[in-house]
């Protein structure tokens, strides 16, 4: 039996954790297994529930969707955020993704594109609008901003297969298996990429591998 993908919703207006509930309800692979109304019962409920995709709103009271989810992905570095919020702004964009947020989708988006979302950022992939993502990437190129420019320190080859595997949206679990290496091996390489390229997270990781080159999400891989 296929694994449904479990989904917490986080949002502080009931009727639209009511519309988003309806709407999921209608997908065979999807279930709702839980409901938070701000950004601290967020991350309570990301902790008691594990889900697979936590659909977070980014203007909440109590705590806002940005920190709960940097608190989220701090303590479970594979969960998966989809932020789903009315904001396309800088100030929240680049925020949420450096917090961890391996999606951002605008609420104005057609209900297609939301369940696709879903999918593609429970595999792993990046899922960002086409404006998000322009403003995300340009942003990465920016040497002035939030990095994705190598040191005179380059990528070791074992470290640009990581790359190219955290960009594919395997976890580092997966990777190890992948590599035949420990875990705690992954871990030093992932941060290693990250301080030598000066990123903050592994969904920026992803962005970067995907704008230079290095990853294709097209890609299969090698098994």
């Amino acid at each position: 039996m296929k694994k449904l993908i479990r989904i917490l919703i986080a949002d502080d207006h009931a009727i639209v954790r009511k519309g988003l509930k309806a709407l999921l309800a209608t997908e065979k692979d999807m279930t709702v297994a839980g409901e938070a109304g701000d950004g601290a019962e967020a991350v309570d409920k990301a902790a008691e529930l594990e889900p697979d995709v936590i659909l977070m709103d980014i203007v909440m009271p109590e705590m806002d969707g940005i920190e709960a989810t940097r608190r989220i992905t701090a303590r479970r570095p594979e969960a998966r955020v989809l932020v789903l919020t009315s904001f396309a702004a800088d100030d929240k964009v680049f925020p949420a993704v450096k917090a961890g947020a391996l999606g951002y989708l605008l609420k104005d988006s057609s209900p297609e594109q939301l369940l696709e979302a879903i999918r593609q950022v429970y595999r792993g992939e990046p899922s960002l609008e086409p404006s998000i993502a322009r403003k995300v990437l340009q942003e990465l190129s920016n040497p002035g901003g939030a990095g994705g420019k190598p040191t005179t320190d380059p990528l070791t080859e074992r470290e640009l297969e990581v790359l190219r595997l955290i960009a594919q949206g395997l976890s580092n679990k997966e990777i190890a298996s992948r590599i035949f290496v420990a875990e705690w091996t992954v871990r030093s390489h992932v941060s290693n990429i990250l301080g030598k390229l000066h990123l903050a997270s592994r969904t920026q990781a992803a962005l970067y591998a995907l704008r230079s080159g290095l990853a294709s999400l097209d890609d299969v891989p090698a098994g």
